[in-house]
């Protein structure tokens, strides 16, 4: 039970932060994102410190943040440090607590949270329930079936041919999803998922038509009943130049894309945006957060949703943060308030961004952690600001501490500039078997990028 002085502290925090009195933030996770989500936060004139739980080798090292040592199904723990710091703004990085429902139980402490509730987070935690959502708003994406049992599943895919796309039901972190170019491989892929690949979030999957075009990641924001794009953000999943290989959590983004123009982007907010909150509303659902659109571009210039994810995207944030004008706690508060209809217009930088990451060898498979990282300093003087993904601080020295290590981002007045200025800076990156996509923004690049 909160006792009246704890609520009055919450009370007084809150308030604050709508009086731009300096406050401090919380953020949820330990990857890129969250070290982005942190790096923004701080720029804010009224955020004079964020506490990141976990953090990573990046956070604990960033200026006016500071890392906690307790993992994300410390729920007990989170708030108690939440409540201690007197901490105004809970932001939640990674899908996997809010699919467990961390913003309800924050919530019941008093604690202000932008990031769906439970309920919510089923629009990533299960893509049966996507669907379903997706059908009842009459959002464009391809056709599907659910299986529960692989027999079924196999003479589904033997009907419909491929390609065809074979996904996971529940959360795999970005790699449940296989695109399976012939039968032998859609059908490998779904006795791999109900085999236990994935473990739970493979009890179920869900079949898809194959959709051709291009995919880009629309993030927007969202107080239940106003949302908000973001710029549009193109992400590269695959391991392999080309887009070749097997899924990952993404090597590299840019924005904003030239894919989605301004209205495309209008269209995107009518057709699918807009309807996905009008239908959550409608089911009882009070969404508070990002809602993340996965989307195909056909070759006629239709967009149609791939998927959709409850949080910042990983790492598309490391693009469209930096090229964020208005104050983030200022964006986030409004979501969590619900008036984000009386924000002013969001702005932007007249700039391009492009992130490139830096991955551990053997990723997505099994890699080696403990890697020394060194020269990051010299990455930094090529002009790039370098976004930690799976790294940490052991005595003294910062090393690898997951498949995607580092993410590696830099700003230009044009796509070209920034890249080659990511490219110039990631190259200086030094880690025992780094390896990056030598290709990010392939499928836009003019020839003087080359």
């Amino acid at each position: 039970m909160i006792s009246r002085a704890t609520w009055n502290h919450i009370d007084i925090s809150f308030v604050n932060l709508r009086l731009q009195i300096p406050v401090k933030a919380l953020v949820l996770g330990s990857g890129g994102r969250e070290h982005a989500l942190a790096w923004k936060l701080l720029q804010s004139p009224r955020i004079e410190e964020v506490v990141c739980i976990p953090g990573n080798g990046g956070t604990a090292t960033l200026p006016g943040c500071r890392n906690v040592a307790l993992t994300l199904d410390d729920v007990e723990g989170i708030a108690r440090v939440a409540l201690v710091n007197n901490l105004a703004l809970v932001v939640v990085g990674p899908e996997q607590p809010l699919a467990d429902g961390i913003t309800d139980r924050l919530q019941a402490e008093g604690l202000a949270v932008f990031g769906p509730t439970q309920v919510g987070a089923q629009i990533e935690a299960s893509k049966a329930w996507a669907k379903a959502l997706m059908a009842e708003a009459k959002i464009p994406t391809a056709q599907s079936a659910v299986f529960t049992e692989a027999e079924s599943a196999i003479s589904y895919v033997q009907r419909q041919g491929a390609p065809i796309v074979i996904k996971a039901d529940g959360l795999a972190a970005g790699k449940g999803v296989t695109v399976a170019q012939t039968l032998e491989a859609a059908i490998d892929a779904i006795k791999a998922a109900f085999g236990g690949q994935f473990g739970a979030a493979g009890r179920q999957v869900v079949v898809e038509d194959f959709l051709t075009g291009q995919e880009v990641s629309v993030l927007a924001v969202t107080d239940g009943h106003t949302i908000r794009p973001l710029l549009p953000a193109q992400d590269h999943k695959q391991i392999g130049e080309g887009d070749t290989g097997p899924n990952t959590g993404g090597m590299g983004a840019y924005a904003p894309t030239p894919i989605v123009s301004p209205e495309l982007l209008d269209r995107i907010q009518t057709t699918i945006l807009e309807p996905a909150i009008a239908t959550l509303q409608k089911r009882g659902i009070d969404y508070r957060g990002v809602l993340y659109a996965g989307l195909m571009i056909t070759p006629s210039g239709d967009p149609m949703v791939i998927e959709f994810n409850c949080r910042f995207g990983d790492p598309e944030t490391q693009v469209v943060l930096p090229l964020l004008e208005t104050p983030l706690d200022e964006i986030l508060l409004a979501c969590i308030e619900q008036r984000l209809a009386e924000l002013p217009p969001i702005e932007w930088q007249p700039q391009s961004a492009a992130c490139v990451v830096a991955a551990a060898e053997g990723y997505p498979g099994s890699y080696a952690k403990g890697l020394p990282i060194s020269s990051l300093d010299k990455a930094e003087e090529a002009g790039a600001v370098i976004f930690h993904s799976g790294t940490q601080v052991k005595q003294g020295q910062l090393v690898s501490n997951g498949g995607r290590v580092l993410g590696v981002m830099a700003q230009g007045d044009s796509f070209n500039e920034a890249l080659a200025q990511a490219y110039e800076a990631i190259a200086q990156v030094t880690f025992e078997g780094c390896y990056y996509r030598r290709d990010i923004g392939f499928r836009i690049q003019t020839p003087a990028a080359e």
